[in-house]
């Protein structure tokens, strides 16, 4: 009963027109005001946070959005130094028509773990753009980005999802850099997708074996191509610059028309949802095997060699819509759900139902809105992330849950398995992305519609190595790092 209103609010943040930030300037004092009469926490917990910046983490760069971006993505690595890297990053930005909507690329300066002084990562103005990203090229995109994925092989190439049925393949390297004023012609696409009957504005993945893409929609389907016949064998390659192979027409300044760019059809089309299909993923080992989640409730299981049924489907996965799924890297046994019911569920797929009914591992409730990602690390197997429409980035370890020593140390009102909440965003965090080549490092992205009226807030950020290492390691190094305190000072001091 409780999922119908969520439901709705969630196409209302997902579909509605978005404002610049510069217009909350007089709406600001207003939603301020009527935020404090109902949630007088909101601000209160933010300056609370800020506060514990330099002890929570060892790395924090805030960099404000004029226009919010509905997804943030690392790209590849382009260069290490001594105290920071050098790396694409993904974005866009979602606007209300009088400029084009635009997919970006940025190049981020990631700041090496134990460089940043504690000081330095907490003295941030909210209004500023960040010294370390700094933006590189502009594709004009055809409608506004709900979704960004890179191609795992090779970073440089992405897929998008939009308002319409297609599913947009861009190399980014290789696209021109665009001036996003109002008028100008849309980027044209490498590839164009098709296969869809409607809309497919969110559900999409990219295969981490072959050079496979995954699309769900608003026609219940979900859709598999392969781009294996369209790009260089060198594309495939990691650290290769290869490109799309264009053999009719060059990037650039089309028309209008998206479906100008050399189009490809599916190699399998899957219907076994009742729903819009909200997102897809691929099993980590084999990309024949995918799982997909809905409006529905459901979580379907499909393998492309059985055919286009679905192997396994549990109905009421979650009480109310699905909003993501991700399948364990480390693990290929596990899959994370997130959902309008505030709660995120680990499936075993050797257990799936019990009666026809959805039978999770572990249910995780740290969140207090509707969950919009989950991705697991690509670092430590039994870690993953949550972010939701509360404005908190969760980070579980299912290790932990129901451990004395956890029981012990941790407060009582913080709920099991959670061991750090990140709660820099003020407004819904709508997508994140650990970084793998800075495992612990995670870029994520708020809408903030709600809380200032317009634009986004784009954070990239890194939690101090002590709370996640070995405890015997940290209590160790902090046992070191006493006795050179007391060393210190019983030293005598020369006059």
């Amino acid at each position: 009963m409780e999922s119908q209103p969520q439901v709705v609010k969630k196409k209302e943040t997902r579909g509605r027109k978005p404002k610049p930030k510069d217009d909350k300037k007089e709406e600001s004092g207003k939603v301020k005001e009527a935020k404090k009469s109902q949630q007088p926490t909101v601000d209160d917990k933010y300056t609370q946070w800020k506060s514990l910046v330099p002890v929570l983490y060892d790395w924090l760069a805030n960099h404000n959005l004029v226009w919010p971006s509905l997804s943030c993505r690392w790209g590849p690595q382009l260069e290490k130094a001594t105290y920071k890297n050098r790396q694409r990053l993904y974005l866009s930005e979602q606007t209300d028509g009088s400029v084009p909507n635009t997919l970006v690329i940025a190049n981020c300066e990631v700041v090496k773990p134990r460089v940043a002084a504690a000081e330095h990562i907490s003295q941030f103005n909210e209004e500023a753009r960040s010294p370390f990203v700094k933006k590189y090229k502009t594709i004009i995109h055809p409608g506004e980005v709900n979704r960004i994925r890179e191609l795992p092989q090779n970073s440089k190439i992405v897929a998008t999802h939009t308002d319409s049925p297609d599913v947009l393949i861009w190399d980014v390297e290789a696209q021109p850099n665009r001036h996003a004023v109002l008028g100008a012609t849309n980027s044209r696409p490498d590839l164009i997708l098709t296969g869809h009957q409607d809309n497919a504005e969110f559900a999409l993945a990219m295969c981490p074996t072959e050079p496979y893409v995954l699309s769900g929609g608003k026609d219940k389907s979900v859709v598999l191509w392969s781009i294996q016949d369209h790009i260089s064998a060198t594309a495939t390659s990691p650290g290769a610059g290869g490109s799309i192979i264009k053999p009719n027409s060059k990037p650039g300044e089309g028309n209008d028309k998206a479906a100008d760019g050399p189009s490809v059809g599916p190699r399998g089309v899957y219907l076994g949802h009742e729903d819009t299909v909200e997102d897809v993923a691929f099993c980590p080992s084999s990309a024949q095997e995918f799982c997909s989640v809905g409006d529905d409730s459901c979580l379907i299981l499909w393998d492309a060699r059985v055919g286009s049924s679905p192997v396994v489907k549990v109905e009421k996965a979650h009480n109310a819509d699905l909003h993501c799924v991700d399948w364990n890297p480390h693990d290929d046994n596990l899959i994370l759900t997130g959902s309008a019911d505030n709660s995120v569920r680990m499936f075993d797929r050797r257990n799936l139902t019990s009666n026809g009914v959805g039978s999770s591992i572990y249910k995780f409730e740290g969140h207090r809105a509707a969950v919009l990602c989950v991705q697991w690390s690509p670092d430590k197997s039994s870690v993953f992330g949550s972010s939701a429409e509360d404005g908190l980035l969760n980070i579980w370890d299912y290790e932990k849950v129901g451990k004395k020593v956890e029981r012990a140390t941790r407060s009582p009102s913080s709920p099991p398995g959670l061991f750090f909440q990140h709660a820099g965003h003020r407004d819904k965090v709508v997508d994140f992305h650990w970084n793998a080549f800075d495992p612990w490092t995670i870029v994520s992205v708020s809408d903030d519609c709600d809380s200032t009226g317009g634009g986004g807030t784009l954070q990239i950020w890194r939690m101090s190595d002590l709370i996640y290492r070995p405890e015997e390691e940290v209590l160790a190094e902090l046992e070191k790092f006493k006795s050179h305190v007391v060393a210190c000072a019983s030293k005598p001091r020369e006059s």
